[in-house]
């Protein structure tokens, strides 16, 4: 493939690039264009005539309207699936089997088997994978990480993270599909997803939870039909846990109305503590970082090392920085065959743990988390 030439650009298509609506030109696409090591060669849509809107926007060489056409092309060399929820597995099981390298949204599956077929599936086709749970490339986060691991806190002891976002009561009927628990797309999965795998990324994962998972916001008004309709995907999850290093951890994620207060993720150790904030998920924007070191310290700003930032100045501020710093990953795992964290099995590890979550507050009673 191209792709195996180091001069040679990593020839990309993309599933699900709408120009007006959906995540990818939100953040995926001009990350793409400010991206050095790819070249956006393909875009697909569900229609010739928004396929070609795309291209035309985007600059791709190509336009289609069905994904086996793109997975066919020999012009592709990797591909991103970027669409609802419920259509992860079968374009990226369709793009595996194609030979393509592939960078899915999270969640990666609509359920944990979902995700396992995709991740064994991936080391069959000896493909690269990445999952879209950019705050582990979130260079805020990875100084994070850098910290804990060299024993700016010393023993973590505690933590503590609360994220809570502005919620609906009320949305178009066009997007009253995510109130379905089944489809994959609930505050559990997106919103606590990304929020809790930032914290495992940065102290290590749990080893027992007890939690409640709540739907306080049970029916939804559709604005253009004026009908309620009713909500069984979750929007309150708090967790009370155990780590596997030994500290303890409380989580409470939720989407509310109204006027979120945001992010902040606090960690304890016998030696210092840490601080993290932002207006949203950590994932979606800039993370500020505070530290203090010892008995009497107050907490002040740490700045972030460049060592921790892989993209370009170019790349744009917002929901595209983190993904831009995702496909640097991408390329580099591409590029050198030896893998590229978050992966796939990394998509593994965090569904298993969201349904340890989900069967602790089920049967009411603590749950160990099974060891990756």
């Amino acid at each position: 493939m191209g792709s195996d030439r180091a001069s040679e650009r990593i020839r990309i298509g993309v599933i699900g690039a709408n120009v007006s609506k959906g995540w990818a030109h939100r953040s995926h696409l001009p990350a793409l264009l400010a991206s050095p090591e790819f070249e956006l060669t393909g875009v697909c849509t569900t229609r010739p005539e928004s396929a070609e809107e795309s291209a035309r926007k985007f600059g791709a060489r190509l336009a289609f309207h069905n994904h086996e056409d793109m997975l066919a092309s020999p012009e592709i060399d990797a591909v991103a699936v970027v669409v609802r929820v419920p259509s992860h597995f079968q374009l990226t099981k369709d793009a595996l089997n194609a030979g393509k390298h592939v960078f899915t949204e999270w969640p990666l599956g609509a359920t944990l088997a979902e995700a396992q077929e995709l991740a064994s599936l991936a080391r069959q086709n000896g493909v690269q994978t990445m999952v879209g749970l950019q705050a582990r490339a979130a260079p805020a986060l990875l100084y994070l990480k850098e910290l804990v691991d060299s024993g700016y806190v010393g023993e973590v002891m505690s933590c503590h993270l609360r994220m809570i976002r502005d919620g609906v009561l009320k949305r178009t009927s066009d997007r009253t599909w995510q109130r379905d628990d089944s489809l994959g797309a609930t505050t559990l999965t997106i919103a606590f997803g990304h929020t809790v795998d930032a914290l495992r990324f940065v102290v290590g994962d749990f080893s027992e939870v007890s939690s409640v998972v709540s739907t306080q916001a049970p029916q939804w008004l559709e604005t253009d039909t004026n009908q309620l309709v009713d909500v069984t995907a979750p929007d309150n999850i708090l967790v009370s846990g155990r780590l596997a290093n030994g500290g303890v951890a409380s989580v409470h994620v939720a989407s509310l109305p109204w006027a979120g207060s945001g992010y902040r993720m606090e960690i304890y150790g016998r030696e210092g503590t840490l601080a993290a904030y932002s207006t949203d998920s950590p994932q979606l924007g800039a993370v500020r970082v505070q530290g203090a070191k010892g008995r009497g310290e107050r907490l002040q700003d740490l700045e972030i090392p460049a060592r921790h930032t892989y993209v370009l100045e170019g790349m744009p501020a917002g929901a595209p920085y983190n993904v831009g710093q995702m496909y640097y990953l991408f390329g580099q795992a591409i590029r050198t065959g030896e893998g590229g964290h978050p992966d796939f099995d990394t998509a593994v590890e965090l569904h298993r743990f969201l349904d340890a979550i989900r069967e602790s507050s089920d049967q009411g009673r603590q749950v160990a988390v099974a060891a990756a």
